[in-house]
């Protein structure tokens, strides 16, 4: 069965955030209650949209995947649905967190980008939560503690910080430049660890 939509956005082959990006700005050439199809080939956007949809008030109807491709739907939501779309108001730059870490401070980094970005290259000590897990694992992190939440540009981070916002997580700070312009210590996961001799 084929789903009817009024519009196609073509985001392949863009990295985060530009999916997100694309879509708020063809979204607001769509009539409340069309359907647009959001075509990507970041495997990151699948969390990005659904997050993107629930704080903008859009209707997250599903996803399909052919080869390599996601295919997204979202239903434009009416006047008295829709929120307005804006940005997490507590923020840092990369700098404040690399003088915590040197300070020794007890503090949180969460890190919301997808486990291949974080093997790559992390905070040391960063907690990994996927954006798309991030509803489902909250039980993880203290409420307690200042937490800083990092992903690769400050887009999926600023979802994750409205998201814990709203589940009563009161001292959160969204990274703004992200792991994107990160001049800190890196940490990497060794794969190589599994070999036999």
């Amino acid at each position: 069965m084929s789903i009817k939509t009024d519009h196609v956005l073509d985001a392949k082959g863009l990295a985060c955030p530009m999916p997100i990006v694309k879509t708020k700005k063809a979204m607001k050439e769509v009539m409340p209650g069309q359907v647009i199809e959001v075509q990507a080939t970041d495997k990151g956007s699948l969390a990005d949209i659904q997050a993107w949809a629930k704080s903008s008030g859009h209707q997250y109807l599903g996803s399909t995947e052919e080869g390599e491709v996601l295919k997204h739907y979202l239903r434009k939501s009416g006047d008295a649905e829709a929120k307005e779309d804006k940005n997490f108001p507590h923020t840092v730059q990369n700098e404040e967190i690399i003088q915590k870490l040197d300070a020794g401070e007890d503090v949180v980094i969460l890190d919301v980008r997808e486990p291949a970005e974080y093997t790559f290259g992390h905070i040391p000590g960063a907690v990994s939560i996927p954006l798309g897990e991030l509803e489902d694992r909250m039980d993880e992190i203290s409420k307690d503690k200042e937490i800083y939440v990092v992903c690769r540009t400050g887009s999926r981070s600023d979802l994750a910080s409205k998201q814990m916002e709203e589940k009563g997580f009161k001292n959160i700070k969204n990274v703004v430049q992200g792991m994107v312009e990160w001049s800190g210590p890196l940490e990497r996961i060794n794969n190589n660890s599994n070999r036999r001799n």
